[in-house]
C-alpha cells in the first residue's frame, strides 16, 4: 500500500452506500484498515440522501446499484455539496452514471490497494 495515501486517510470519516451487507462489511474492515472512520452507511438510495443531508462525513464510496436503482441523486446531491466519492461497481466505468464518468471507480470484487487509491484521488481532488 501506498503510504502517503494511508496518512491522508487517517481519520477521514466515510459514508458507505452499498445494498448488500457482506459487502458493506468488507468495506468497512478495508476502510478500517486505512485508518478511517465509517461515518454512516446506508442500503437504500433514500436512507442515503437522509444521510448526506445530516451526516458529516469526507468521502463516500458509492454502489452504482442500489437495490435495481443507479445512484445518479446520491451523486448528484454529493456533486452539488463539493463532497468527493468514489463509485464502487461490478460493471466497470462503462456502467457510471451520466454526468459522472470522470469519478474515480473501484472493481467489485474490491482490491485494497485499488479503493485505497481511488479514496486518495477523490479527496486530493484529480478527479
Amino acid at each position: 500500500m501506498d503510504s502517503t495515501l494511508v496518512t491522508s486517510l487517517q481519520g477521514r470519516r466515510v459514508l458507505i452506500v452499498e445494498d448488500e451487507l457482506m459487502i458493506r462489511m468488507l468495506l468497512e474492515d478495508m476502510l478500517g484498515d486505512f485508518g478511517c472512520v465509517v461515518a454512516a452507511e446506508a442500503g437504500t438510495i433514500d436512507a442515503a440522501l437522509a444521510l448526506v443531508r445530516d451526516v458529516a462525513f469526507d468521502v463516500a464510496v458509492l454502489d452504482v446499484n442500489v437495490e435495481g436503482s443507479v445512484i445518479t441523486p446520491v451523486a448528484a446531491e454529493l456533486a452539488a455539496r463539493g463532497v468527493p466519492f468514489v463509485f464502487a461497481t461490478g460493471y466497470g466505468a462503462r456502467g457510471l452514471p451520466e454526468g459522472f464518468t470522470d469519478r474515480p471507480v473501484v472493481q467489485k470484487p474490491f482490491e485494497a490497494t485499488a479503493l485505497e487509491h481511488a479514496l486518495g484521488v477523490a479527496l486530493a481532488g484529480k478527479a
